[in-house]
Protein backbone atom coordinates (compact mmCIF):
# COMPACT_ATOMS: atom_id res chain seq x y z
CA UNK A 1 0.00 0.00 0.00
CA UNK A 2 1.23 3.38 -1.15
CA UNK A 3 1.90 5.79 1.94
CA UNK A 4 0.78 9.49 0.92
CA UNK A 5 2.35 12.53 3.59
CA UNK A 6 1.39 16.33 3.20
CA UNK A 7 1.65 19.28 5.57
CA UNK A 8 -1.17 21.01 7.28
CA UNK A 9 -1.03 23.96 10.38
CA UNK A 10 -1.29 22.95 13.81
CA UNK A 11 -5.11 24.18 13.52
CA UNK A 12 -5.87 21.82 10.61
CA UNK A 13 -4.18 18.90 12.40
CA UNK A 14 -6.11 19.75 15.79
CA UNK A 15 -9.37 19.88 13.01
CA UNK A 16 -9.00 16.58 10.98
CA UNK A 17 -7.94 14.70 14.91
CA UNK A 18 -10.94 15.88 16.52
CA UNK A 19 -13.21 15.34 13.09
CA UNK A 20 -11.66 12.09 12.98
CA UNK A 21 -12.56 10.90 16.64
CA UNK A 22 -16.39 12.30 16.85
CA UNK A 23 -16.58 9.57 13.70
CA UNK A 24 -14.45 7.06 15.97
CA UNK A 25 -12.03 6.53 12.96
CA UNK A 26 -8.30 6.88 12.71
CA UNK A 27 -7.00 10.19 10.82
CA UNK A 28 -5.94 7.96 7.97
CA UNK A 29 -9.50 6.21 7.58
CA UNK A 30 -11.05 9.70 8.02
CA UNK A 31 -8.80 10.92 5.35
CA UNK A 32 -9.68 8.36 2.70
CA UNK A 33 -13.51 8.49 3.39
CA UNK A 34 -13.08 12.58 3.15
CA UNK A 35 -11.01 11.91 -0.50
CA UNK A 36 -14.06 9.38 -1.60
CA UNK A 37 -16.74 12.04 -1.80
CA UNK A 38 -17.92 13.32 -4.58
CA UNK A 39 -15.84 16.66 -5.90
CA UNK A 40 -18.27 19.93 -5.12
CA UNK A 41 -18.77 21.82 -8.25
CA UNK A 42 -17.11 25.62 -8.52
CA UNK A 43 -18.09 28.62 -10.14
CA UNK A 44 -15.83 29.08 -13.48
CA UNK A 45 -13.26 31.37 -13.17
CA UNK A 46 -13.43 34.93 -15.17
CA UNK A 47 -11.08 37.36 -16.56
CA UNK A 48 -11.93 40.92 -16.46
CA UNK A 49 -10.18 44.00 -16.89
CA UNK A 50 -8.69 45.47 -13.58
CA UNK A 51 -10.36 49.33 -13.40
CA UNK A 52 -6.92 50.63 -11.86
CA UNK A 53 -4.24 49.22 -13.87
CA UNK A 54 -5.92 48.26 -16.74
CA UNK A 55 -4.16 44.37 -16.44
CA UNK A 56 -6.03 41.46 -17.12
CA UNK A 57 -6.85 39.95 -13.92
CA UNK A 58 -8.94 37.11 -12.37
CA UNK A 59 -12.58 38.25 -11.07
CA UNK A 60 -13.17 36.54 -8.05
CA UNK A 61 -16.23 34.50 -7.03
CA UNK A 62 -18.28 34.46 -4.10
CA UNK A 63 -17.55 31.07 -2.66
CA UNK A 64 -13.50 31.38 -2.56
CA UNK A 65 -12.46 34.16 0.09
CA UNK A 66 -10.93 36.95 -0.51
CA UNK A 67 -7.02 37.36 -1.80
CA UNK A 68 -5.09 38.91 1.21
CA UNK A 69 -1.58 39.98 1.55
CA UNK A 70 -1.90 37.40 4.82
CA UNK A 71 -3.80 34.57 2.47
CA UNK A 72 -0.60 34.81 -0.34
CA UNK A 73 2.02 34.76 2.27
CA UNK A 74 0.28 31.48 3.71
CA UNK A 75 0.27 29.59 -0.06
CA UNK A 76 3.51 30.71 -0.46
CA UNK A 77 5.05 29.70 2.87
CA UNK A 78 6.00 26.11 1.69
CA UNK A 79 7.45 27.03 -1.71
CA UNK A 80 10.95 26.80 -2.70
Amino acid sequence: MMTISFKVSNGEARTIRERARKERLTVSEFIRRQARLPLRSTAKIKLRRCPQTGATIFEGTEDLPPLTVESTREMLADFP
